[in-house]
């Protein structure tokens, strides 16, 4: 069990977020220290090689988000479905995946904009009645309707746009 510090409410273990109050649950774990070697500080500077399609950050992600903006990447893993949105101070129910930093209330995303999820080999999509829509490839999304994803796929909520990534392997 965890107990959320906010409002002492005992939660199951593995939860994210408090099922009584919405508070993300701090895990109780020591953080620890890890000394990385100087091999990696030689390519700064450098021109990467390769290719974005193969690149997902998190070796078990089944996706990834590749904030355009930001260049910022999101891995989806440990679970098959996400909500999105944004936090906003007084609102108990938070989106799994805060767009907070990225800029998202001038964005114009929603506290809880939409969902992705993983279905088979599937990747699907769903606007949840945003304020601004959501927009894959350009083209504007009808909401609470599940689209299909495919790798490359720019996907707009409101004005902030991510490419989406998907790992078939």
């Amino acid at each position: 069990m965890i107990v959320c510090s906010n409002c002492k409410h005992k939660n199951m273990a593995g939860a994210m977020f408090c099922s009584e109050c919405g508070a993300q649950l701090v895990g109780t774990n020591e953080l620890v220290t890890q000394n990385i070697s100087t091999d990696s500080l030689n390519n700064i500077g450098k021109k990467p090689t390769g290719s974005l399609t193969g690149s997902l950050s998190g070796a078990d992600a089944w996706a990834s988000l590749h904030l355009l903006d930001t260049g910022q990447v999101l891995p989806l893993s440990s679970r098959n479905e996400f909500t999105m949105g944004r936090i906003s101070e007084g609102q108990p129910i938070m989106p799994d995946i805060d767009l907070s930093p990225y800029q998202a209330y001038a964005a114009g995303v929603s506290r809880l904009h939409a969902v992705i999820k993983r279905q088979g080999s599937q990747v699907i999509f769903m606007d949840l009645g945003s304020a601004n829509g959501t927009y894959v490839n350009g083209k504007r999304l009808s909401s609470n309707t599940e689209h299909s994803l495919n790798h490359g796929d720019i996907v707009a909520l409101g004005k902030l746009k991510m490419q989406v990534l998907v790992n078939n392997s």
